[in-house]
């Protein structure tokens, strides 16, 4: 699980570095427009929202494996005994309850897309509209995986360490 994991780890942050790229490209562009060189086309800004989402459905997994998304740790790692390894469950499985609650209208929101398209750039909407699919997917892997290590005892469910990082 280790292995297949790292490959979805390596995958979401190639695609976050991607939908980087191109937000950096479209706002480098709308600066060079808007100050100095050439009218900003319109799609600039099109592209910078559509990145912004993307990058966010393909990091929202791997942030909960570091432990950059919002916590209460305050709170949870103040108690006693075992309290806060058993909230650290109790969060992994309603964040998978809800994920899975969840796929379905996402599913059909990404569907609706596909008569829809974007006004500047013509695109087909159901390819920025999965990007909600892909968050609650992400999301899923890893609160599982979450899940899964603590119950078997390979993990505590405290936010892992980012790659080249140590404690």
């Amino acid at each position: 699980m280790t292995h297949l994991l790292g490959i979805v780890d390596r995958f979401s942050r190639a695609m976050v570095g991607l939908a980087f790229f191109c937000m950096i490209v479209a706002v480098v562009i709308q600066l060079l427009g808007r100050n100095a060189l050439f009218d900003a086309p319109v799609w600039t800004e099109e592209l910078t929202r559509f990145g912004l989402l993307y990058l966010a459905a393909f990091g929202l997994g791997p942030s909960l494996r570091t432990g950059d998304l919002v916590n209460v740790d305050l709170f949870c790692e103040s108690l006693s005994g075992r309290k806060p390894w058993l909230l650290r469950l109790l969060s992994s499985v309603l964040s998978a309850a809800m994920c899975i609650i969840l796929i379905k209208p996402a599913w059909q929101f990404t569907s609706i897309g596909a008569m829809q398209s974007s006004p500047a750039l013509g695109w087909r909407m159901d390819l920025i509209h999965v990007t909600m699919l892909i968050a609650l997917i992400s999301l899923l892997v890893y609160s599982l995986a979450r899940i899964a290590g603590m119950l078997t005892g390979t993990t505590d469910g405290l936010p892992e360490n980012p790659f080249g990082e140590e404690k």
